[in-house]
């Protein structure tokens, strides 16, 4: 079956286009005769291209290579107007230059209509006469989007002597027989649409041009439809749609298969940028090129969509990519199409092996000091010694016999059903024991568990699990119901049972029982497990709380894994026998791999303040718990529920010896309250994040030592200044203020990079006391690198030592005299003003030491460089909306906080992330503030 046919339009030159389009410097346009390779007669075609060499050489310097640049349908080569402008400015600001040449295809943009229909064997043909009309010679980078990526993915595989890269934004190299084409193609295709919507009307262009986030302004609209005006030009748009090779007997399939095996033999350094709000090239698209280049770099810009080029900064990306590669090793060409930088690269962005692999052996484990998380599975195996309790319905002891059997029997269980190494398994299933099996089956089977927590909200998870793109999903009812409704990826299993029509309504293939019979018989069989996972392996995603944007999937390696419980067992000695309160579910997961009794309090875990200090003691006393987590914003209500302690809750409480919250700041009064209620236990606030998960800590004690050696030092004698009294500057033995999270844990390292005027983090790694700036920070048990994020991982990496991983951990703070270190705030809240550089906390907590203030924000508005400081706060009684805050109460601010202060605003309550409950959104704030003193409505932020 061939393509449908549209009505040819009669041939028409190749032209320059218009002048005034928005972006799109004339000198780049040029117009170029080309032989159509295989016609009789010597057929030529005129095609117009973009091309900056030019440029280049009036600036007198010689390019390192060329990128070729191939648009999709309905664009031209206006969609790398950014890429010229980039490349040719960093070219003259002394950076490696770029040639950068973008085609417009034939019978697209301002290149000729030939007249007759191209299919894409032909297109790919057709890239290849123009460059050896322009005698290209390499290395060339190709980039190419939406179809222009498979032309010019066809091109790459039938140049591999020129070859040096490939770069891809939102594109297809496989459509599979049995799945649909997108949703808006086979509209297109549709039986009598396809003409009206692509040729005869600018539907299809006009729809094309609206999935850009945010829209296309006016002028950049009227720059995409300068070479359609007419339906006789835009007989290639219809072209290209009607070549979409849906059908196996399409004309145009076996070169799409061609190119797609074609591109798994390309070992050259790849970049895949992609936008997932893409309507037409899903993340399964990308999932496929990942799977035929699994060297590729991966960056998805979370918001974006097909018009990547509009929506995402992709040059900058791209010239950041390639500036890398040659910084890594010079860019060379060869016969085998082999040109690549040295060391294998993971499509995460992870260099590997030089970094991360080890041996799989247990000497490896060994060698680390660490062993795998399964390892009390094994140990343990015979002991009716208590595991773990489910609170829930009822309290459920399960012992360490049983839950090695039922990890054993849901892992073997899983492999039954076509579970390998490597696959993704998303688990959207509350704390239980049930969650605790299924994941260590999946990590000793080599699965990786995707875990986003429901506390990111149903937006929030909607992006994490759609972005992880996991094979399998398992779930408890509501979140199997939410991927269904959601259209969340991979293959369903319940925990439970379902009757038959309700289990096809959500797409329930398996339950959690079935896996256990499927096991127990492979077992018995004699099948067994698969070979352990190395310590190098991949082992989870663990998704960031999204409060400072996007949740972030964050991977661990299983060695990364076995690092963070060895990091807990050093710092607060949680091992075989510890009893493991956990009102934060993660830690509650990491019991097992301690040897650890476990148990995670009655709550609602998408709701920390529903957690009571009743349901606290019921929790300790059913597994004699000895060390208790909280999170801060679970610690409120515990502390505000104290009252409803019985006797025996009390009794219970007073077994703690160790009590813990972390997850963002928590005041010394509000952990000394909570102390006050586990009086034997030693409180402890650790300072970590997603990425690291144990880097810092300090006891209430320490606490207050800090405190008292600011007291100290601390001067707050008014200086006289021109006969009028002004506060003094900030404590000299803390003079950024800040909160002091303690010393570094026994394998972590603490660095701080200062700031510059701008705000930026670039000094050198220094343990200089009182110096401001980036905390960065090394040890064993820091992420392996952002899943399928290059760009914000490549970010968050600092140089050290070679051979050592420093992460960037984005919070600012210094570290004193005494190697305490001090958080400040986040990197993006930084305020930068005329008179230098601002923190927010330290501020913020002079203001809160006011009796009118129960919490500040502070925050900057206005362009970097001058903003003004703006002061947010919750009062004494709460406000009931948004308002100037008195004149006394904005006085008083504004002496407390010793610089200027250009407004002082009474909010209701302050925006908090959806996770913690407590970390200020700050950013938002800042917006928040902007409007209404620009003027805006009151409204709540």
């Amino acid at each position: 079956m061939g393509p449908r046919r549209l009505p040819v339009a009669t041939s028409d030159p190749a032209a320059l286009p218009p002048a005034g389009l928005p972006g799109l410097n004339p000198v780049w346009s040029r117009l170029i005769e080309v032989t159509e390779s295989g016609s009789a007669g010597g057929v030529t075609h005129g095609w117009h291209l973009l091309d900056n060499g030019p440029e280049l050489d009036a600036l007198g310097v010689i390019p390192v290579g060329t990128i070729l640049c191939v648009h999709g349908n309905p664009t031209w080569s206006y969609l790398w107007r950014g890429l010229l402008a980039s490349a040719t400015e960093a070219a003259a600001s002394g950076a490696p230059a770029w040639r950068v040449i973008a085609v417009d295809q034939l019978d697209m943009g301002f290149s000729a209509r030939t007249g007759r229909f191209r299919p894409l064997a032909r297109r790919v043909q057709d890239l290849a006469d123009l460059t050896d009309a322009l005698e290209l010679a390499g290395p060339v980078i190709t980039l190419g989007h939406d179809w222009g990526g498979v032309v010019s993915l066809g091109w790459a595989v039938d140049h591999p002597e020129l070859l040096a890269g490939v770069m891809l934004l939102n594109t297809a190299v496989h459509q599979p027989a049995g799945d649909p084409i997108p949703s808006p193609l086979r509209l297109a295709l549709g039986r009598g649409i396809l003409g009206p919507a692509t040729v005869t009307t600018p539907a299809f262009l006009a729809t094309t041009l609206a999935l850009a986030h945010p829209p296309l302004s006016a002028a950049v609209k009227r720059g995409y439809r300068a070479p359609y005006r007419t339906s006789a030009r835009r007989g290639g748009i219809g072209g290209f749609v009607a070549d979409i090779p849906v059908a196996l007997g399409h004309e145009s399939r076996v070169e799409l298969d061609r190119i797609a095996e074609g591109v798994r033999s390309l070992t050259v350094p790849t970049l895949l940028l992609w936008g997932p709000r893409d309507p037409i090239f899903s993340d399964r698209y990308l999932d496929d090129l990942v799977e035929r280049m699994p060297h590729a770099r991966v960056h998805r810009f979370e918001g974006a969509g097909h018009l990547l080029a509009e929506d995402a900064d992709y040059a900058a990306a791209a010239l950041l990519w390639l500036g890398d590669a040659l910084v890594s090793a010079p860019l060379e060409v060869s016969g085998a199409g082999a040109g690549s930088v040295s060391g294998a690269v993971s499509g995460s962005g992870s260099v590997e092996p030089s970094e991360t692999a080890v041996s799989g052996s247990l000497a490896a484990w060994a060698a680390a000091g660490t062993h795998p998380l399964w390892h009390y599975l094994d140990e343990l195996q015979a002991s009716d010694d208590t595991a773990l309790v489910d609170m829930q319905p009822a309290p459920r002891a399960v012992s360490w016999r049983l839950l090695s059997l039922r990890v054993r029997q849901i892992a073997a269980g899983l492999v039954h059903i076509g579970v390998k190494p490597g696959d993704r398994v998303s688990l959207l299933v509350p704390p239980s024991a049930d969650l605790t099996a299924v994941l260590y089956a999946c990590v000793r089977i080599g699965a990786i568990v995707v875990v986003a927590d429901a506390g990111l909200g149903l937006a929030g998870l909607t992006r994490a699990v759609r972005g992880a793109r996991p094979d399998f999903v398992i779930g408890a009812a509501p979140g199997l119901l939410a991927a269904r409704a959601l259209g969340w990826p991979g293959r369903k299993i319940s925990v439970a049972g379902f009757p038959a029509p309700m289990a096809r309504l959500i797409g329930v293939e398996h339950t959690l029982a079935e896996l256990i019979s499927l096991g127990q018989a492979r077992l018995s069989a004699g099948d067994g497990l698969p070979p352990e996972p190395a310590p190098s392996d991949a082992a989870a995603v663990l998704f960031t709380s999204g409060s400072t944007g996007p949740a972030k999937g964050v991977v661990y390696t299983h060695g990364q894994l076995s690092a963070v419980s060895r990091a807990l067992f050093l710092q607060y000695g949680v091992g075989v026998g510890t009893g493991l309160v956990a009102g934060f579910a993660p830690f509650a997961l990491l019991g097992p791999a301690l040897g650890a009794r476990s148990v995670t309090p009655d709550m609602d875990v998408t709701a920390p303040k529903t957690l009571t200090a009743s349901a606290v003691a019921s929790a300790v006393a059913a597994i004699d718990a000895t060390v208790v987590f909280l999170s801060p914003a679970a610690l409120v209500n515990v502390v505000a529920t104290a009252a409803a302690l019985t006797p025996a809750d009390h009794a219970a409480l007073a077994g703690v010896q160790r009590f813990l919250s972390a997850g963002a700041p928590i005041s010394e009064s509000l952990l000394a309250q909570a102390a006050a209620l586990m009086p034997e236990a030693t409180a402890h606030t650790p300072y970590g994040m997603t990425e690291g998960l144990l880097m810092a800590d300090i006891t209430l004690e320490g606490i207050r030592a800090a405190a008292a050696s600011v007291a100290q030092s601390k001067s707050v004698q008014a200086v006289a200044h021109d006969g009028e009294s002004v506060p003094a500057p900030p404590d000299p033995a803390n003079p950024a203020g800040g909160v002091c999270v303690g010393g570094s844990t026994a394998t972590t390292r603490i660095r701080i990079s200062a700031l510059d005027a701008s705000g930026a983090s670039v000094g050198d790694l220094s343990e200089e006391p009182d110096v401001t700036g980036e905390i960065v920070v090394s040890a064993p048990h820091v992420k392996d690198h952002y899943d399928r994020l290059w760009l914000t991982e490549r970010g968050s990496r600092r140089g050290g030592v070679p051979g050592e991983r420093w992460h960037r951990t984005g919070d600012v703070g210094h570290l004193d005299s005494a190697g305490r270190l001090w958080v400040e705030g986040r990197l993006p809240h930084v305020i930068v003003t005329a008179d230098g550089v601002v923190t927010p906390v330290g501020p913020e907590q002079r203001i809160e030491t006011l009796p009118d203030v129960s919490r500040a924000a502070f925050v900057g508005v206005g362009p970097l460089g001058t903003q003004q400081q703006v002061a947010v706060l919750e009062t004494v009684p709460p406000a009931r909306r948004a308002h100037r805050a008195p004149e006394a109460l904005a006085a008083a601010v504004r002496s407390m906080v010793g610089t200027p202060v250009a407004a002082v605003l009474v909010v209701p309550g302050l925006p908090t992330d959806i996770r913690h409950n407590s970390k200020i959104d700050r950013s938002r704030l800042s917006r928040w503030a902007t409007g209404i003193l620009s003027g805006g409505r009151w409204v709540k932020p």
